[in-house]
């Protein structure tokens, strides 16, 4: 079965983060394609490993990315 998953990668130095919101998984890698690929990785053997009862409160369903506009002083 095919998930769609949110990916949030962030720069920390030389290497990246790669993040899924939905799980709070999180995985790095030197490049963005790596981070990413790193943390399709890790999903894929935690929906392998996990249990139908480990996953269900685990997942967020809603998600929502946005930018948020601040006044900074």
């Amino acid at each position: 079965m095919n998930k769609q998953m949110t990916t949030i990668i962030e720069r920390e130095g030389s290497s990246y983060v790669s993040f899924c919101p939905e799980l709070d998984i999180a995985s790095q890698g030197d490049s963005v394609q790596e981070a990413c690929e790193n943390l399709r990785e890790a999903l894929e053997l935690f929906f392998e490993a996990a249990s139908a009862e480990e996953i269900q409160p685990r997942l967020h369903d809603e998600i929502y990315i946005t930018r948020l506009e601040i006044v900074a002083r």
